[in-house]
């Protein structure tokens, strides 16, 4: 009885075919350039960052003259301001985020009321719109709060409010909501559980692998942000990172290496969130995956 070789071939594409070194080559040389374009610029930037003085026409993976010196420079350029100002925004903006995401997606997950599809049109209407369009009515909103007529100009909170709200999670939160099987809901109530009983311990708990997801690009998305701080900041010192690392690389007074250093402090969060939430985010994604 004949065997077929390739019914031995593993998930990762291995295979004990005299032939195979060929195809086995291939990926490695494609996994080895995958390695490259990806990683090569985030060991660029780490080995800009503690050396001494980089050269920006040189490509360089680990730093020549290691050193500290421009962590200290941009110290002095108040980078550490500017990052804190960014921390404190991704954080009120991200909280306010997750907790309008899941209470709108509830309702139009989980309720039936009229003008609900509607309602959800207009929401997805909002991902189609540039920030370029909306940057002057954004502008004078904020200088005008309506009904308050309250100034945020030169506040955090005016880049936080604008920033609480994304279609992309209400819609992520609303389809993971809807995949919810309406026999715990009436079991739950025949418990005798509330609504908000219901909701913080049947629909929330369920909810983590799409929190995970939302979070995760929430957070890029406001970490990411140029135009709107630009847009609020009333002085220098109301810039995020994002918007002080350009100003600070437009300065030819500025080196590079201290440029360097300040992108590798605005990469740290996003490494950071990304980590702490990589469960629940590929368990989301995957999820997703399944359901489509």
């Amino acid at each position: 009885m004949s065997v077929n070789s390739s019914r031995f071939d593993s998930a990762i594409g291995w295979s004990t075919r005299p032939d195979a070194w060929v195809g086995r080559g291939i990926r490695v040389l494609l996994s080895a350039l995958a390695v490259i374009l990806f990683c090569g610029p985030l060991l660029v930037i780490f080995s800009g960052a503690f050396d001494h003085n980089p050269d920006p026409t040189q490509l360089s993976v680990f730093p020549d003259n290691p050193s500290l010196i421009n962590f200290k420079v941009a110290g002095e350029n108040k980078i550490w301001d500017y990052l804190a100002n960014s921390l404190i925004i991704a954080g009120g903006a991200l909280l306010l985020q997750l907790a309008v995401s899941v209470f709108a997606a509830y309702a139009l997950a989980r309720k039936k009321f009229r003008g609900q599809a509607i309602a959800l049109l207009v929401i997805l209407a909002t991902m189609m719109l540039p920030e370029e369009v909306i940057a002057i009515p954004l502008s004078l909103v904020i200088g005008d709060l309506p009904l308050v007529h309250v100034s945020l100009k030169g506040t955090l909170l005016g880049v936080i409010l604008p920033l609480g709200a994304w279609g992309f999670s209400i819609f992520v939160m609303t389809e993971f909501m809807k995949e919810i099987p309406a026999e715990l809901e009436e079991a739950a109530k025949v418990d005798g559980a509330g609504e908000l009983r219901l909701f913080a311990q049947i629909i929330l708990p369920l909810c983590k692998p799409a929190l995970g997801v939302i979070a995760v690009f929430g957070f890029n998305m406001i970490w990411e942000q140029y135009l709107l701080p630009l847009i609020v900041a009333a002085d220098p010192s109301d810039y995020t990172l994002t918007v002080a690392l350009l100003a600070l690389r437009s300065d030819d007074m500025v080196g590079t290496g201290i440029v360097l250093a300040g992108a590798l402090l605005a990469l740290v969060p996003s490494l950071i969130v990304y980590l702490s939430l990589q469960k629940s985010f590929l368990r989301g994604i995957t999820t997703g995956a399944i359901k489509g």
